[in-house]
């Protein structure tokens, strides 16, 4: 597997544009990707019961399994807008498509930012003039579809000759349940679409849903993954793998760029029953506010660490059976102190290093799975009390 230096632009067939059309008030807000050819294409969306304008219009839009473009806006999520909102989404759809030259049907919408405010579909309008001039193999369009996020999320890889690349915008309202969440992954692999759903779903259930950051699952998440199938004969094992190294870099990014977060914070569940005992204490570790303030604050206090294990509501935990490390070092053993346990080392420990590292082994099965998270500071606090005003 190499992983090349660009993100989207590096798949033949795909071209994009990030641009600003004045949603936001300075940055980037509009952002196309387009595909020369219809691709076979998978989503997964929310399992929020409000979901956004956009999302509806989307799966309407995949019933065949087939897309040809995505248009996404930021700072507006179009949720919760009624008859007008949903009409402002296909209108989107449809600007997009008389620009391209496509149908209606094959433009997926995706928007993301405040919800509760009306899409100022006329700043869509003028903004979708002449789109077709502007895609290129170097556009913008992680930049585009960012709203809190601090830095672009894109990756490429190539594997066995075919390529995968992905963007993701996401920092805060982050739980996918399937986080604001957007991932749209580009591939120039031959997949058939029942094959790419269940591709998708798999890695999803693995990374993405496998990250949170304050446990909000949003209105409008949705991941998306377009196939053109201009390489033929791929492996469906090779091509699993190289989804599941681009989701899995995509959530580490979105984890790591978490709302006011200074470290990324990985756990990993070992000798669990079930997964779904794995699965429940992994997230119950990176979802305590407990726990989050501790890493910040460079505080080894493993007593938080035992409490997000108890509450978990995992079927079966022996609690002198747990062992539990940081970063390698031992913190836990047999559900009590371990006898190298040091305090200070361990402090410096968390004082050093930006990815914290907990490897929880509770000793009675062979299961296991991960969670990526993130620390919690006071600029957590202060963006999402200052995100309308």
């Amino acid at each position: 597997m190499k992983v090349l230096p660009k993100g989207l632009g590096e798949v033949n067939g795909f071209l994009s544009l990030g641009k600003h059309i004045g949603i936001k008030k300075r940055k980037k807000d509009f952002a196309v990707l387009y595909c020369k050819t219809a691709c076979n294409t998978a989503a997964v969306y929310t399992k929020n019961v409000i979901k956004g304008a956009p999302l509806h219009v989307t799966k309407e839009h995949l019933q065949n399994n087939k897309a040809q473009a995505i248009v996404v806006n930021s700072r507006v999520a179009n949720v919760a807008t009624g008859e007008e909102g949903l009409l402002n989404a296909r209108r989107t759809a449809q600007l997009v498509a008389e620009e391209l030259s496509i149908r209606e049907s094959d433009v997926l919408v995706a928007s993301t930012g405040v919800i509760g405010v009306q899409l100022p579909i006329e700043k869509i309008e003028a903004g979708a003039k002449d789109i077709k001039k502007e895609l290129s193999r170097s556009g913008d369009f992680a930049e585009a579809i960012m709203t809190t996020d601090t830095v672009k999320k894109e990756i490429c890889i190539e594997q066995d000759g075919f390529r995968v690349a992905g963007v993701a915008k996401g920092a805060g309202m982050i739980e996918p349940n399937m986080a604001t969440m957007l991932a749209f992954i580009v591939t120039d692999a031959e997949i058939a679409a029942g094959r790419l759903q269940t591709t998708l779903k798999t890695s999803v259930d693995k990374t993405f849903n496998m990250t949170s950051i304050d446990t909000d699952t949003s209105t409008s998440d949705m991941a998306i993954v377009m196939a053109s199938g201009t390489i033929k004969n791929v492996d469906p094992v090779s091509f699993q793998t190289a989804l599941d190294f681009v989701c899995l870099e995509l959530t580490k990014k979105i984890a790591r760029d978490g709302e006011g977060a200074t470290k990324l914070i990985i756990c990993q569940v070992e000798a669990a029953y079930t997964e779904d005992d794995a699965k429940k204490i992994a997230k119950s570790v990176i979802n305590s506010p407990l726990v989050k303030t501790a890493v910040y604050g460079n505080d080894p206090n493993w007593g938080r660490l035992m409490m997000a294990i108890g509450k978990s509501g995992a079927g079966l935990i022996e609690e002198d059976k747990i062992g539990i490390w940081i970063n390698q070092k031992p913190v836990v053993q047999n559900g009590k102190a371990a006898p190298e346990y040091d305090e200070k080392i361990l402090t410096d420990i968390l004082k050093d290093n930006n990815e914290i590292i907990i490897t929880i082994n509770l000793g009675v099965g062979t299961v296991a799975a991960t969670a990526y998270g993130c620390d919690m500071s006071e600029e957590y606090v202060k963006i999402n009390a200052e995100y309308t005003s």
